[in-house]
């Protein structure tokens, strides 16, 4: 086997040993990540604070601005499926019937199992999924707390690790690593800027959209889709999935439930898929296909959590492949800008 092989195995060794260390401590490493998230989010706020007031009333009225915006985006989250939630309890009887007609359409087809399904279905797992939901949501306080206080010990370190970087001997490391720390932090802020605004004006969109519909829960729908439109494809699919659930149980028929299938995933179509990558610019042009990847593998090593940030982990590794020049070919492809002429 020759130098090349041996690389490339020790390589792929390297990745795999990597992947399940951060797997088996992600009850310590996601906190961290989380934390490093956030405090490249908010460090020009922290920063034009303490040059101003003390180091430490700063980072209080930094951290204090960013639980509030946290809190309200939960809050939103958790009216929205407690709203959809009491919905579904109070209008049981009309998914129980719906899964009845839709087995006994399948019968009438062939599916014979579908009768013993619908003989043992209760809408109880609907709303057992919507407090699973619930209860996942609430586990994240724990988290969130601990998130914070490495947000708030980071914060009281970053301009220290800067002045030891930059006095680093020789220097040169110490600044490519400083610029490409700024890059990333950079590049982090104009994608939760442009993922903000796009998420607001979907969930404008779908609650404007359900609403003229006639689609109960209007209002819920919209800010639901808000909330889950931080998660790339998956969140955008389940925004769109729910209501055309609910349509089915309110209107009962498949005419209006295809209208609004149609007409949400139009918008989050239009809003995800061309103005969002117009805005963003090619300064955060990433291949479908590597968001994707991202979103499912990230979920896989750390849940919902890995979901949300599996993008912003993504937009990191591709800065760090493009300050090398030994790299930069890899940025190339896994990015979605096209070649230079």
């Amino acid at each position: 086997m020759g130098q090349s092989e041996v690389r490339i195995m020790l390589g792929i060794c390297t990745v795999i040993l990597t992947a399940m260390a951060l797997y088996l401590a992600r009850s310590v490493v996601t906190p961290i990540a989380f934390a490093l998230f956030i405090i490249a989010l908010v460090w020009p706020l922290q920063e034009t604070l303490q040059a101003r007031i003390p180091k430490f009333v700063a980072m209080i009225i930094t951290l204090t601005t960013t639980i509030a915006a946290v809190a309200v985006l939960g809050y939103m989250v958790l009216w929205g499926f407690s709203q959809a939630g009491r919905w579904l309890v109070a209008n049981a009887a009309r998914f129980q019937a719906l899964y009845s007609d839709t087995a006994t359409w399948l019968e009438g087809h062939g599916l014979y199992s579908a009768g013993t399904l619908a003989a043992s279905f209760n809408a109880s797992w609907l709303v057992g999924i919507f407090q699973g939901v619930a209860a996942q949501l609430n586990s994240t306080i724990a988290f969130a707390a601990v998130t914070f206080i490495f947000v708030m010990l980071g914060l009281l370190e970053v301009d220290i690790v800067e002045r030891k970087l930059a006095d680093a001997e020789g220097g040169t490391t110490g600044a490519r690593l400083l610029a490409t720390c700024g890059n990333i932090s950079r590049k982090l802020r104009k994608y939760m800027m442009v993922r903000s605004v796009m998420s607001i004006l979907t969930g404008i969109a779908i609650w404007v959209f359900t609403a003229l519909m006639g689609l109960e829960l209007a209002l819920a729908w919209g800010v639901v889709a808000f909330a889950l439109n931080y998660i790339p494809f998956v969140g955008s699919l389940l925004a769109t999935l729910l209501p055309t659930l609910f349509a089915l149980a309110q209107f009962g028929s498949w005419e209006p439930a295809v209208a609004v299938f149609i007409g949400m995933n139009v918008i989050q179509f239009l809003t995800g898929s061309y103005i969002e990558p117009r805005v963003a610019g090619k300064a955060l042009a990433i291949s479908p296909f590597v968001v994707l990847f991202a979103v499912f593998f990230w979920s896989f090593m750390w849940g919902i959590a890995g979901a949300f940030i599996g993008v912003p982990i993504a937009i990191a590794l591709l800065t760090i492949l493009e300050e090398s020049p030994s790299s930069r070919w890899a940025a190339q492809i896994l990015s979605g800008r096209t070649a230079a002429a």
